[in-house]
């Protein structure tokens, strides 16, 4: 037991360190400003400590003179009533300027707003382009780097709470109430969010990527996620989608340019290009995209999807193929 835990214990430490969803390593201006301010008030509350501690070791071991005017009255004054709120003053007006109580980084108007709505236990991403045209998806916020970008926060049942620790500070979202998060990208890549809020049984399973573009790639990407589903190129993705519309799929899930336009459940027009499933828990492949319709609250306990346990081996393998085909 004494050498796994020798062998676990740096293992978990070091796995703990990964960058993908750290405010140590921030990618968003917001997040850059936070992550100043903790080093900011981190470096304070050390040097405070450190005086704590000096002057305890001086109390205990000074001489007689010394600790007796430590014990005075004007030490109390100056060390125990004027450097506590001078130095919580400064931190706090600090705080306030690099943060600019809330306000966008970079000022002006947002170039582009998405809607996020959390839901037990995913998240519906719909991005609201200047021509009014919506395009929804799921589970991945993708942006462009250098751009200002107004998420548009709400809930469908609980509150949940956004919160990508390497792009922004995080924000509840309420029921009722749409709360906006002004956020903007430095750097391209691939980061990972979290729900923060409790919010039920799967709670720790409702995450995210956010999935920063160069601009270029960015239009291309979101010209590519505004078409339609491409249609099955073999017999085994045609057999794929007459079984995911036969078995009543399309009522709670939508694939653009097919008959499915269900809205309970997560946009499958382009599943088969996330990074993820399931709002994170899994890894997209047609693999996983099979064991998930058959066990899927075994992987992700109160989800509102029934486990689909009729399909054959071959009907299951058709199936999950045609879903990780939409791209």
């Amino acid at each position: 037991m004494r050498r796994a835990a020798t062998i676990l214990g740096p293992t978990l430490a070091l796995a703990a360190c990964s960058p993908q969803q750290s405010v140590l390593h921030p990618t968003g201006a917001e997040a850059g400003q936070i992550s100043t301010l903790f080093w900011v008030m981190t470096g304070g509350g050390a040097v405070i400590f450190a005086l704590v501690l000096l002057l305890a070791a001086l109390a205990i071991f000074g001489s007689v003179g010394f600790r007796r005017r430590l014990a005075g009255e004007g030490v109390v004054k100056w060390l125990g009533i004027a450097l506590p709120v001078t130095v919580l003053t400064v931190l706090l007006v600090y705080g306030f300027l690099i943060l600019r109580a809330g306000g966008a980084v970079g000022g002006g108007e947002p170039t582009m707003r998405i809607a996020i709505s959390g839901e037990q236990w995913w998240w519906r991403v719909t991005y609201q382009l200047p021509d009014g045209q919506r395009i929804e998806s799921a589970n991945e916020i993708h942006l462009p780097v250098g751009e200002t970008v107004a998420l548009e926060l709400t809930t469908a049942d609980v509150i949940h709470s956004f919160w990508a620790p390497r792009l922004a500070g995080k924000l509840d979202m309420i029921p009722g109430r749409t709360n906006v998060l002004t956020v903007t990208a430095t750097e391209p890549g691939i980061t990972r969010g979290q729900c923060a809020e409790y919010c039920g049984g799967a709670h720790a399973f409702m995450s995210f990527h956010v999935v920063a573009h160069e601009k270029e790639d960015f239009s291309a990407w979101l010209e590519a996620e505004a078409e339609p589903a491409q249609d099955p190129v073999n017999e085994r993705g045609l057999n794929g989608q007459r079984l995911f519309s036969a078995n009543g799929c399309g009522g709670c899930h939508s694939v653009r340019g097919t008959g499915a336009d269900g809205t309970i459940g997560p946009d499958l027009t382009h599943v088969g290009g996330r990074h993820s499933l399931a709002a994170a828990t899994l890894p997209n492949s047609a693999e996983a995209i099979a064991r998930f319709i058959v066990n899927n609250q075994h992987i992700k306990p109160e989800n509102r999807m029934p486990e689909y346990a009729t399909f054959s081996e071959t009907e299951l393998a058709d199936l999950a193929l045609y879903l990780e085909g939409l791209r």
